[in-house]
């Protein structure tokens, strides 16, 4: 009689973004369903009070551990002073969460709260590895890539940034399997859209983008939008009462939320999107085969929206603008003369190669690593 392979125990540390947070649940279902019938496989997700994961944790679908953590805040201020102090508990913290949940395996996404549990993780001798959303890594991944057996990278450019004795591996970005299985017309019907007109998706994130949606805005009002194009768009939560306000019976004909969770139908519905470069956003673009034309956010980390971005313009699936040229150029305008010409449909094109996808590629390769391990708890050589 053969044994039962030994439960398999992982702890996910990311999040306070869903640029963090997103990735690691993809992960997370894609290992259990990889190992669903041939190994029990237990995951434990480590995050803040401060961060998303703490907003969704009813919906997260994994038990949610809290630590304390900040990072310093680029501006002066006495809380800084406090950082040393607070990392200090965060590491004393993530130390008593890995003795009690004994992982064979650690999983950073990015974000502060993967420092500290990482950085134990290492120190008792725990396989950690990384997935790195961004073309320019965060700080925590900087500090944490040395000690790790591996790096899964969404943009290549960021590997110039690393110093690691692990293996690294350009994988592109994981996203959930359910976001590329929205149906045009649900899609359409969801949102009260015309099935014969063209759909431009504009979307700044969850918080919205000001500067974005006062650039569609003014080309809506200036009447740059061509009958046979309709808006579906996500002002965010913070700008839905000004944009519907502003933009009075101009809004008519055209879907305007302030957020959606059900982003496969919001894919399905665009030919078109005029977005931020955020990682998360780019994967599920790509992911989804929508042509973009996108403006980075300026004041991201090391740049990073513009390094993101720039990849996706030499790959040829999708066009920048520069938010400081947003008065000099009509996004309406931009938008509805690519999907006239053939520029949308050629971008389209680029992105239907056949690849294995990234959430794939990630957890076989992290079950590969518990398989190697000897047993729970022994660091697996790179």
């Amino acid at each position: 009689m053969m044994a039962t392979p030994q439960k398999a125990r992982l702890i996910f540390a990311g999040g306070g973004t869903g640029g963090h947070l997103f990735p690691a649940i993809a992960i997370a279902d894609r290992i259990k369903e990889l190992l669903q019938g041939k190994r029990d496989v237990e995951i434990l997700f480590v995050g803040t009070r401060r961060g998303i994961e703490y907003r969704l944790r009813e919906t997260l679908g994994y038990p949610l551990q809290l630590i304390n953590v900040r990072g310093l805040v680029r501006s002066f201020t006495l809380k800084n002073l406090l950082v040393p102090f607070v990392l200090a508990g965060a590491l004393v913290k993530a130390s008593s969460l890995i003795s009690s949940f004994k992982p064979d395996l650690v999983v950073g996404t990015g974000g502060y709260v993967s420092l500290p549990v990482l950085r134990m993780a290492a120190a008792k001798k725990i396989t950690t590895v990384l997935q790195e959303q961004n073309s320019f890594p965060g700080i925590s991944t900087r500090r944490l890539a040395r000690n790790a057996v591996r790096v899964y990278l969404g943009f290549k450019g960021a590997r110039e940034y690393l110093d690691t004795r692990g293996e690294v591996m350009v994988t592109g970005n994981p996203v959930r399997a359910s976001i590329t299985g929205g149906e045009r017309r649900e899609a359409i019907a969801a949102f009260g859209l015309d099935p014969n007109k063209k759909t431009i998706l504009v979307m700044g994130g969850s918080q919205g983008a000001g500067s974005l949606n006062n650039a569609v805005l003014r080309g809506l009002c200036a009447g740059k939008l061509p009958d046979a194009y309709q808006l579906l768009w996500q002002t965010g939560k913070r700008d839905y009462k000004d944009v519907i306000a502003y933009a009075g019976n101009k809004a008519v004909d055209h879907a305007l939320f302030p957020f959606e969770n059900r982003m496969e139908l919001v894919y399905a519905a665009a030919d078109l999107a005029i977005a931020r470069a955020g990682a998360l956003t780019l994967a599920e673009l790509k992911a989804c085969r929508v042509p973009s034309i996108l403006i980075p956010y300026p004041h991201a980390a090391g740049d990073h929206q513009k390094k993101n971005a720039l990849q996706f313009v030499e790959a040829g699936i999708a066009e920048m603008v520069p938010e400081s040229e947003l008065d000099r150029v009509d996004l309406l305008e931009k938008a509805t003369m690519m999907l006239e010409s053939d520029r949308a449909a050629t971008m389209r094109q680029a992105m239907a190669v056949d690849t294995k996808p990234a959430v794939d590629i990630i957890a076989e390769d992290i079950i590969n690593l518990l398989e190697q391990a000897k047993k729970p708890g022994v660091s697996v050589e790179s």
